[in-house]
């Protein structure tokens, strides 16, 4: 791959990570602690439950990215499900080291690095795919947090990009 090229890559995915991290915080101010657990049926999940998803997946795939499996032994996936943050600054402080971890990992890979190989899962996947896949993980969770804020709050959400009638 030319180097310029993945150098560009890189720099573009740390932009669009950036940007998802700031649309879910976005959407999120506007909710208040019991809206963040609201869910609308039994198999949903509340906002609560997808951040927290979305940081252990993260944590899961991010820490040592080049070298060891991106499912982690240890991960918990069913319990990213379940609701047991008992404060907003606890679920923040794990939403954070998700998006800490995320951004080490991004920043100390290189361009000669999207060519090579890791495994997901037992499954190969290029440093390039990777990436890939979890930019698309990360914004479809961004999406259903930005959908659900939108539905809870009605009347009262403040969009998040050009109003309707503006562009």
């Amino acid at each position: 791959m030319d180097k310029q090229i993945g150098t560009l890559y890189l720099l573009e995915c740390m932009k669009s990570f950036k940007g998802l991290k700031s649309t879910c915080e976005k959407a999120i101010s506007q909710l208040d602690n019991a809206q963040m657990h609201q869910i609308s049926e039994a198999d949903s999940n509340s906002v609560v439950i997808i951040m927290k998803h979305m940081a252990g997946s993260m944590l899961s795939r991010w820490t040592d990215f080049l070298t060891t499996d991106g499912e982690k032994s240890d991960r918990n996936r069913d319990g990213e499900f379940e609701d047991d943050f008992t404060s907003r600054d606890q679920l923040m402080q794990f939403w954070e080291r998700g998006w800490v971890c995320l951004f080490q990992a991004l920043a100390q890979l290189q361009a000669h690095h999207l060519t090579q190989n890791i495994t997901i899962r037992g499954e190969d996947h290029t440093v390039l795919r990777a990436i890939n896949r979890q930019l698309a993980h990360y914004s479809y969770h961004t999406g259903q947090i930005v959908f659900v804020s939108k539905m809870l709050l009605g009347t009262k959400w403040r969009t998040l990009s050009i109003p309707k009638k503006e562009a």
